[in-house]
């Protein structure tokens, strides 16, 4: 997790009679914002007929007592809790409709960061709140993000204060916000403000959750326990949900009234799980600020890497300990083959700055044996630094070639040929390419360091990422480029739909008649519950040489390894699916004279385009 902001917490008012003697109240008690209805529940106004059409005065406070920074940063406001503009009646119907737009206008003028509602239960119940909450949050002028509550479990079995009016035992409340989400055409200024229930859903639906826009957690205050020294605590399983959406880097709201003598004592507590979250582990360190950040994957081939690329990755603690492992016993099975002992030719290629020839060396003093190393490089500037290092550190054991290794004519064969051209995707640095291509330097028995590859696809429902690619935009591009186009993303606010499955494989040497590394797969997954499919996530597992091996994949992943992030491959539309449907994704590696390029699309729940047909949006240039 790699929260690094304090806790924020805020208080629920059900009313405020007296709105700066709230905020001080909740500032004594340590809480960052307040909770409070924009209309005090007494002003109620009918604009068709009834009581209250020609109520004189103002129907609420005026702005003047409190400064718009006070009120963009301190109040959440909270529409009137009679408004239901989805009633059958007319009236109640119109009323409630001019009340909300009132009200709007209202977080408007006075500059609110945010407003919040409670959803009604039924997933229809809710379309004309929809329509007109999706017609102020597409306006330009719209300034305050919207906060829906949702509770976690159907509010029919739960015990806390929520409308259950013709509430359906079946319904899954997911499914009222999935519903309001897609009228609202997935607004990016929507998130989920989700009330935490007593008792917790199964773990499948908070790992759903966990794939939403989860803003903050509304914690009734009935839900703490007191332990033996009279403070408020959560249970095990309510602390391992907060630890879970701190990764989300969610605010909290406490709702309900106090039982102990102090309400700053919830915001304690809160404050010590919260802190309790932080980890500073190697890849949380190295991930910070780079979650769910879309990035286009390295072109090594095309482009020279910087030299601040190079010292990123330099930095991995796993990565060149396993290369070095890997050399070493390449080392010692050669030995143990050959009759007499000779200096071991050893050909990095693609040795950026030299961290692999250095690895090259170490191996080969932990294993006694004399070694002669070719280090490769097309980068001309990266070439300077290994001329350096050859000069002053490694002598006559090096010899730097400043060359493309596809158009290098070597003096003599290698025994072990070294590269790290491994992308998120395995091959998505065009490794198999390059290594096919220098095949002719191996000796017959010579080994291939990494000796193969594989890439793996997932299913994955992430409306965060939806809507990151939704606002990429290129005035010379079709709108749908960037859906045809892979991401590399430290992923986070996701659900993986289904566990990944191995996609294409490659091995070397290449010892094949006919090289081809174009490639056709089919895979299958079963949904295990109704979700939204967004795209699939990536990865890749490598052997380097016998057991030794490196891995993203979640299953197999190396522990502080963080020289890759996932692949994301989006979908133009999100796609509905319902517990027990299939989905059939089919993915394609297409090769051309000059370029390499992904294809994909889907068969099964429903028929869906080919993604990036002919690489007309995305390509890795040979």
């Amino acid at each position: 997790m790699t929260n690094q902001r304090p806790v924020s917490c805020g208080l629920d008012f059900c009313c405020a009679v007296n709105l700066s003697d709230c905020l001080i109240y909740a500032n004594d008690s340590k809480y960052d914002f307040v909770c409070v209805p924009l209309v005090h529940p007494l002003f109620k106004r009918e604009f068709i007929s009834g009581p209250a059409k020609n109520r004189p005065g103002p129907f609420t406070r005026p702005d003047l007592i409190l400064s718009s920074s006070d009120w963009n940063n301190l109040i959440i406001g909270k529409f009137s809790p009679l408004i239901n503009v989805d009633s059958i009646d007319p009236v109640v119907r119109k009323n409630s409709e001019e009340t909300l737009n009132q009200e709007l206008c209202l977080a408007s003028h006075f500059g609110l960061s945010g407003v919040t509602f409670k959803l009604r239960c039924g997933v229809d119940k809710n379309m004309n709140l929809a329509r007109i909450i999706s017609d102020k949050v597409n306006k330009d002028n719209c300034t305050f993000q919207v906060w829906i509550q949702v509770p976690m479990e159907n509010p029919i079995r739960q015990t806390y204060s929520y409308r259950t009016e013709d509430c359906p035992v079946e319904e899954n409340p997911w499914e009222w916000w999935n519903v309001f989400r897609v009228i609202c055409d997935y607004n990016k200024r929507l998130g989920i403000a989700l009330i935490v229930s007593h008792d917790l859903p199964e773990e499948e639906e908070i790992d759903r959750w966990l794939g939403e826009p989860v803003r903050c957690l509304i914690l009734p205050t009935t839900l703490f326990l007191t332990n033996k020294k009279g403070y408020p605590v959560l249970s095990k399983a309510h602390q391992v949900l907060v630890k879970r959406f701190a990764v989300l880097e969610v605010q909290f709201i406490l709702t309900g009234a106090s039982r102990y003598q102090s309400i700053s004592y919830y915001h304690n507590y809160l404050d010590y799980l919260w802190k309790g979250c932080q980890s500073d582990g190697t890849v949380e360190r190295f991930a910070r600020g780079y979650e769910d950040y879309l990035q286009c994957p390295l072109q090594p081939l095309m482009d020279n890497l910087e030299s601040q690329t190079y010292e990123i990755f330099e930095k991995d603690p796993v990565k060149y300990r396993e290369y070095q492992s890997a050399i070493y016993e390449a080392i010692k099975a050669i030995s143990k083959m050959e009759e007499e002992e000779r200096t071991i030719v050893i050909m990095v290629v693609g040795a950026g700055r030299g961290p692999l020839v250095t690895a090259s060396l170490n191996a080969a003093e932990m294993a006694y044996r004399e070694v002669k190393i070719y280090a490769v490089e097309k980068n001309p500037n990266a070439v300077i630094t290994l001329q350096a290092l050859q000069r002053d550190m490694w002598k006559e054991k090096v010899t730097v070639v400043s060359c493309d290794m596809r158009e290098w004519n070597p003096p003599e064969k290698a025994d072990i040929i070294v590269s790290e051209l491994l992308g998120s995707f395995g091959d998505n640095e065009l490794s198999p390419e390059c290594l096919d291509n220098v095949l002719k330097f191996l000796r017959d028995d010579g080994i291939n360091i990494p000796q193969s590859y594989t890439s793996y696809i997932a299913p994955m429902q992430s409306s965060k990422l939806y809507n990151e690619v939704r606002q990429l935009r290129d005035k010379d591009k079709h709108p749908m480029t960037h859906f045809e186009t892979p991401y590399v993303v430290h992923l986070q606010n996701k659900y993986d739909i289904a566990n990944p499955k191995p996609l294409f494989t490659f091995k070397h040497p290449n010892t094949d008649a006919v090289t081809d590394n174009s490639r056709y797969e089919t895979k299958t997954f079963q949904v295990e519950q109704n979700c939204v499919l967004h795209g699939f996530s990536g990865y890749f597992t490598a052997v380097l040489y016998g057991n030794i091996t490196l891995s993203i994949e979640p299953s197999t992943y190396s522990p502080d390894m963080f020289s890759w992030f996932p692949i994301f491959f989006p979908l133009k539309e999100p796609i509905q699916l319902k517990a027990e449907d299939e989905i059939v994704v089919h993915f394609w590696r297409r090769c051309g004279s000059k370029k390499v390029w992904y294809e994909w699309c889907l068969s099964k729940p429903i028929p869906v385009s080919i993604h990036n047909s002919t690489g007309r949006s995305s390509i890795i240039g040979l």
